[in-house]
């Protein structure tokens, strides 16, 4: 495009150019035609065949790839015409190319020619348009004179306003640094200082900036910092005042936070209770009360309270004033301090963590010192918490996991120690209840608590522990109070109270008419209540521990195991084993335990009903009840045996006999038929007892009769024995063998019970008949007639007569009969003596 006063020159321009054009297209004609000629007269020529080596080196000097010397080497290298033939072969390229040149512009050369001539054309329209360019120039330039006079003025009222407007701003920009200083004043002395802070940025940032040249500005600018420190200071000690002050009101932060807890969880509760009626309940068995009777109505009434009071529950937030920690927060961040903020008020926070694990030393008196020491916890790790969800990196959750950590490790050592001492079931299940509620508030914050329910499993064996202790001294009172005899029964309400409280059925009991009697005592029915008390005790504490049914089943079972076979069966052993404890009384224990021993299964189906899970299941624990009950009938059985010995020795020490009458009473001993009279009112007794425990007793205390009375006469301390005292002692071993002969027990076979006194028989019988040829005849003989009585025992006794007789007959060496007695007597005492010794000589087997 031409410029304005440059017409002569564009026009300069344009005739060369026209000029330019033409020549160009004069001579692109004659050069087509020209290759167009030495195409067609080379194309006549026949082209000679190629050398592959010499195509190899055009092909290099095509490629344009610089420098060629060394393919030019090769050519002249090889032979001595290769200059030569290469010249040839390099025409000869030259030429094949100058055809495909020829062909090329002879297919372009038509439309090369159009385009010359519509340029042709073009030339006329451009002459006119340079002439209008030529005149519409000349004209812009007249006008643009005066534009230009104009622009000047304009240019200098520009700069004049320019100057006074940046003097105005300059003469403005103290007015608001000033009053932003004056504001910055105010929010120090109204203790707004984190506004204060953003104030000082504003001013350094944006105000200062605009005025710093000046004296004022610099005076302000020393000033900041100080300010800044002033506010670190009055914020930190904010700090500690908030600090102090949640550590005073962590308590009552724990308990607020443990009765959200707890509220939630009844009304959890409720809901699954209404849910079970909805469906039905679980009905034990029969005679069985069903406690949910009077949790349900204790539930209601809790939850009424509760409905009540909800609109006085706190929240951590109506408690607790954070804006402390949230503006010291936001001033050391402001500051660029934050992480010497954050590490204050952590390295703060544990030191009251360890504060706050640290129990009293009563802590385990009471169970408000376990609740003090648990409300405090649960406040800490709330406020935690609370400023976890709410600050950005002031706590994280890795540093509150820590803390927990440490923290339940504390806590868990703490409880370990301190519910050791507890003795009383109903402090260690409150305690349980404290921690179930401790565990269950912090779990709904987050923080993992099953390592206080392993816990839990831990202080439940020691609960069983008390509860088998406080279930002994209960027993112990029940057998105390007893007075082992029969429950008598004068009506039938008597008779329903009875059976209300202890599962018994006999058809025949009930077909009697009143008054009558069970055949247990009144402890039977008192210890089964107990064992089930002892069960719903033990299942209070298994509530809440968010277990199975089948683990609360085994809990139950193994717990009442414990009951039964250590507990229940020592207190019986030990009952057993007391002095006063007569046989009456064991016969009693003995019906006592039978009874006991077949309620098991009522016991077993109780359980059953309250967990759900049947007793067929693989893994179902079943009650030692058995086997507990029978080990306490097995001893009883024995002290029975040992009583009555006891008993039987009592009475054969008031015997009192004459050794040296010479005639008998003509009667049984009176000691003797007191004794065989309280037997018979024993074994009378014993008709309640199974069978062979009846045999067993009766022939126990007929060998220890004749053992006793054996003894007796065989005493060392008994010197002289006359024949008369025999034949008295021989009238006391024919009541006893009258007394088995009697069938005292039912159930032996023959004459079982009278061999009880069979040596006593045959050595009486020996000494009666004075048959001392057939004894010393028939010895060691298996059908011999004193089988039974031993050399030794015959010695012994006939020794003691032998004396009587040299004592009494003073003058029997006077008389014959008595003086071939007192020779037979010697001469079977030298007899005895040398079998005696024979026996003694003989080698054992």
């Amino acid at each position: 495009m031409c410029h304005v006063g440059g017409a002569g020159s564009c026009s300069d321009s344009s005739d060369k150019y026209n000029l330019e054009l033409s020549d160009f297209c004069i001579i692109c004609t004659i050069s087509l035609q020209g290759r167009a000629e030495k195409s067609g007269a080379g194309g006549t020529m026949l082209e000679e065949e190629t050398d592959p080596t010499y195509e190899n080196v055009l092909a290099e000097i095509q490629s344009f790839e610089l420098p060629i010397e060394a393919t030019l080497r090769s050519v002249y290298d090889d032979q001595p015409n290769a200059h030569k033939k290469f010249m040839e072969k390099l025409e000869a390229c030259i030429r094949n190319h100058d055809k495909e040149i020829e062909k090329m512009c002879n297919f372009h050369h038509q439309g090369f020619v159009d385009a010359i001539t519509e340029l042709l054309k073009v030339r006329t329209d451009a002459e006119k348009l340079k002439v209008q360019v030529t005149d519409t120039n000349r004209r812009f330039q007249d006008a643009g004179k005066e534009v230009i006079v104009h622009t000047e003025d304009i240019i200098r009222c520009r700069i004049q306003q320019r100057n006074i407007t940046t003097v105005v701003e300059k003469l403005q920009l103290c007015l608001p640094v000033l009053e932003m200083y004056s504001k910055l004043k105010e929010q120090m002395s109204a203790k707004r200082y984190y506004s204060a802070l953003k104030t000082m940025e504003q001013l350094e940032n944006v105000y200062f900036p605009w005025v710093s040249q000046y004296r004022f500005c610099q005076l302000m600018i020393e000033n900041l910092p100080k300010l800044r420190e002033d506010i670190k200071e009055i914020s930190m000690s904010d700090l500690k005042d908030f600090l102090e002050s949640i550590r005073k009101h962590s308590d009552k932060i724990g308990e607020t936070a443990m009765k959200q807890a707890q509220h939630q969880k009844t009304f959890n509760v409720s809901l699954q209770k209404k849910n079970k009626m909805k469906f039905g309940k679980n009905m034990y068995i029969k005679h069985d009360r069903i406690p949910e009777e009077k949790s349900e109505i204790v539930l209601k009434h809790s939850l009424k309270e509760e409905d009540e009071n909800e609109e006085e529950v706190l929240t951590v937030q109506d408690l607790v004033d954070f804006s402390p920690v949230y503006r010291c927060l936001h001033i050391y961040s402001v500051l660029g301090d934050e992480e010497t903020f954050e590490n204050y008020y952590r390295k703060q926070r544990k030191k009251q963590a360890r504060l706050v694990l640290q129990p009293q030393s009563n802590m385990h008196e009471t169970v408000d010192g376990y609740r003090r020491y648990f409300t405090q916890i649960v406040g800490f790790f709330v406020v935690e918490d609370h400023i976890l969800h709410v600050t950005q990196g002031l706590v994280t959750r890795a540093y509150t996991d820590e803390l927990w950590n440490m923290a339940l490790s504390k806590i868990i050592a703490v409880l370990r120690a301190h519910s050791s001492y507890c003795t009383d079931p109903d402090l260690v299940l409150e305690l349980k209840n404290l921690i179930v509620i401790f565990a269950d508030t912090l779990q709904g914050y987050g923080f993992p608590v099953n390592r206080l329910f392993d816990l839990l499993f831990e202080i439940r064996d020691q609960y069983n522990e008390t509860l088998l202790k406080k279930w002994a001294g209960v027993f112990r009172d029940i057998f105390e109070e007893d007075n082992y005899s029969p429950i008598p029964i004068v009506n039938e309400e008597e008779y329903k109270i009875v059976i209300s409280k202890f599962p018994f059925q006999d058809p025949d009991l009930e077909k009697q008419s009143f008054p009558k009697k069970f055949p247990m005592s009144q402890s039977v029915p008192h210890i089964y209540i107990q064992v089930k008390e002892f069960i719903y005790a033990s299942l209070k504490f298994s509530e809440s521990l968010h277990r199975s049914s089948t683990e609360i089943d085994d809990m139950l079972r193994k717990s009442t195991n414990l009951l039964l076979t250590r507990t229940l069966s020592s207190c019986l052993l030990n009952l057993i084993r007391k002095p006063h404890i007569g046989l009456t009384e064991l016969v009693q224990i003995i019906i006592n335990t039978t009874h006991l021993e077949q309620a098991c299964k009522y016991l077993e189906d109780f359980i059953t009903n309250i967990t759900n899970i049947s007793q067929e299941t693989v893994h179902t624990t079943r009650l030692y009840g058995l086997s507990t009950f029978k080990d306490a009938r097995h001893a009883a059985e024995g002290e029975i045996y040992t009583k009555l010995n006891q008993k039987i020795d009592e009475f054969v020490q008031l015997a009192d006999y004459d050794w040296t009458m010479s005639e008998p009473d003509g009667r049984a001993s009176g000691y003797l038929m007191d004794l065989i009279n309280f037997l018979r009112s024993i074994f009378q007794v014993f008709t309640h007892l199974p069978g062979k425990v009846a045999q067993t007793a009766c022939m126990s205390a007929c060998q220890h009769l004749s053992t006793s009375l054996m003894q007796m006469l065989l005493d060392s301390e008994l010197k002289q024995i006359s024949m008369g005292a025999v034949q008295q002692f021989n009238l006391d071993v024919i009541q006893c063998e009258l007394f088995a002969s009697s069938e005292p027990v039912p159930g032996f076979q023959g004459d079982t019970l009278q061999l009880a006194f069979i040596d006593l028989r045959q050595l009486l019988d020996l000494f009666m008949v004075w048959d001392w040829s057939t004894y010393l005849a028939d010895y060691g003989q298996p059908a011999s007639k004193y089988l039974r009585v031993n050399p030794n025992t015959a010695l012994t006794l006939l020794e003691k007569m032998k004396d009587t007789s040299k004592k009494n007959n003073i003058f029997a060496q006077f008389r014959k009969n008595d003086r071939d007695k007192q020779k037979l007597i010697e001469t079977v005492v030298k007899q005895l003596r040398s079998l005696v010794n024979e026996r003694s000589s003989r080698p054992s087997l």
